[in-house]
């Protein structure tokens, strides 16, 4: 069983896919094809995917029972220990250009001194 999922590609790209495998949402493809041409696929939507995203995943025989590749993605998969995990990268905090006021807003004034 494979898996392919794109994002922000060509439209050409997705019907060139769908020679080997069917869509079944918009830019998701499923389907059973040999290892070779799974390998020829990945290499046309590496090669073709511009500004996209793409993730594979397929059946394989290991502990996790399939394996994934990705595609310029900022999730990165790692292998630990056998098992292969999906590292995300670590938000950056928004940085504001005015600091937070400072002291009590009206209404918790309100509420502390009972007005209403």
């Amino acid at each position: 069983m494979t898996v392919l999922i794109l994002t922000r590609c060509p439209a050409g790209l997705r019907g060139f896919v769908t020679r080997w495998l069917i869509e079944i949402s918009p830019g998701v493809f499923i389907g059973g094809p040999s290892a070779r041409i799974r390998e020829a696929l990945w290499r046309e939507v590496c090669r073709y995917a511009n500004t996209g995203r793409a993730l594979l995943a397929y059946t394989t025989d290991n502990e996790q029972g399939f394996t994934f590749k990705t595609h310029d993605h900022k999730w990165q998969p790692v292998d630990h220990d056998g098992l292969i995990l999906i590292r995300r990268p670590k938000e950056q905090p928004a940085v504001s250009a005015t600091p937070p006021p400072s002291g009590w807003s009206k209404a918790a004034r309100r509420h502390r001194y009972g007005r209403r």
